[in-house]
């Protein structure tokens, strides 16, 4: 079978992570799934018909099902300590296995706590101009890369000797570069600024993460033996948060669409041809600052027992149904093959229902940045509460089918669409 890449076509959180545990649960094999791009700011939730749940942040989505596997690819962005905290609360929910079910890109990056700590006082820094960062260090532990790349550390560095030495070098620069930012003074900054001076860390750091027998692989040899059978990858974030299609400075360091995934099975010579499939909700989401035209308070009493305003993203904002951002979504990546419509229940729960059908305060050939979707207002229509229809016009405004709906959040919750 061919694989699947799963993407989020908003700002994130439309529920990738319980699409992948549903294509994992229809494979004629346990799949491998293959987190290709972001790192340990994902958040995607999964909760089993027997009530398990989890919020998985490194490892795939699809584990729950017994025996798939988890790549994390030479584009993920590794967070040793955080890793072990995930494989740790796996444990205590009964998924034992999960270590011996893992696989690390020996390219893939990683990150420290110092990266962590200046992610989070650049966003301190910004004040009223924040960016709405997650605050893990995936994107500081990019630049630093880019910048540095002699002092990048990557998977396959994190059992060679001299780790600790490596880490003390980021440690000072990234400490030199904090002390020209100008972070205003703060409970938080002074936590951050002190991970940042404690000359002792990155030994203890190196101790941590150097005394676990980290499953590093060539990638490449491990999704050549893989795509013989079912292969699912797992994308991060949404296409509009993509460093290259969303609406800069609210953008992740990351790729978030489909690109990566072909462009890296191309470097292998290989003619897999995987099927793209767009998550979405029936609202849009964002969580933390940036654009949302849409806005609407009319939607807060909707649940949403995995996302809150206390993290560093900030407030978490919901929006009415936008296809013209969608739309827009869908031209950055060159269309999908399918749509999964997700959060269909919330139009039976919400007091009212509608969509965008035009945004107002911009000229007609406006590109789509983040100033011009500061000034827009938008004008609203009814959207359909039943089902059907509301599939139906999806399709119709995005001019691509649904093959998936999931009206909750349950694996049972989800199905094919019947067409």
């Amino acid at each position: 079978m061919d694989p699947w890449i799963v993407v989020d076509l908003g700002f994130g959180d439309a529920g990738k992570g319980g699409v992948v545990d549903f294509l994992a649960r229809q494979t004629a094999a346990p799949p491998l799934v293959v987190r290709y791009g972001g790192g340990g700011q994902a958040g995607h939730a999964v909760v089993t018909d027997d009530g398990r749940s989890h919020v998985f942040s490194q490892v795939g989505a699809g584990t729950f099902v017994p025996g798939s596997r988890t790549l994390l690819g030479p584009d993920f962005v590794l967070h040793p300590t955080a890793l072990l905290v995930e494989l740790r609360r796996l444990a205590e929910g009964g998924i034992t296995d999960a270590p011996e079910r893992l696989a690390i890109d020996g390219r893939a990056l990683v990150t420290t706590p110092f990266h962590q700590a200046m992610n989070r006082l650049r966003e301190l820094a910004r004040g009223a101009g924040a960016h709405g960062t997650v605050g893990v260090g995936v994107g500081e532990t990019v630049a630093h890369a880019l910048g540095h790349p002699e002092e990048a550390l990557r998977a396959a560095d994190l059992q060679k000797p001299g780790l600790a030495d490596r880490a003390d070098a980021i440690r000072r620069r990234l400490r030199s570069e904090a002390r020209g930012l100008g972070v205003p003074p703060s409970d938080s900054a002074g936590r951050e600024l002190a991970v940042l001076e404690d000359h002792d860390l990155g030994q203890r750091w190196a101790e941590v993460v150097a005394a676990e027998a980290w499953p590093v692989v060539d990638g490449d040899a491990a999704l050549r033996r893989a795509l013989g059978g079912p292969v699912i990858f797992e994308g991060s974030q949404g296409v509009l948060l993509d460093r290259d299609h969303g609406f800069f400075p609210h953008v992740t360091h990351g790729r978030c669409g489909p690109e990566p995934v072909h462009e890296w099975l191309a470097r292998l010579g290989t003619a897999t041809r995987p099927t793209t499939l767009g998550v979405l909700r029936t609202y849009l989401t964002r969580h933390g600052a940036g654009p949302l035209p849409s806005e609407t308070d009319a939607l807060a009493g909707l649940p949403e027992p995995t996302n809150d305003g206390r993290g560093w993203q900030g407030t978490f904002r919901r929006g009415w149904f936008d296809p013209i951002l969608l739309r827009y979504a869908l031209d950055r990546i060159g269309g999908v093959a399918g749509l999964a419509l997700t959060h269909l229940d919330a139009a039976a729960r919400a007091p009212e229902w509608r969509q965008v059908v035009r945004h107002h305060g911009a000229d007609a050939d406006s590109r789509l940045d983040a100033a011009t979707l500061a000034r827009v207002h938008c004008e609203l229509e009814a959207f359909p509460r039943a089902e059907d229809r509301l599939v139906a016009v999806t399709e119709e405004l995005l001019e691509t089918p649904v093959r998936i709906v999931s009206r909750g959040r349950p694996a049972a919750a989800k199905a094919w669409r019947q067409v």
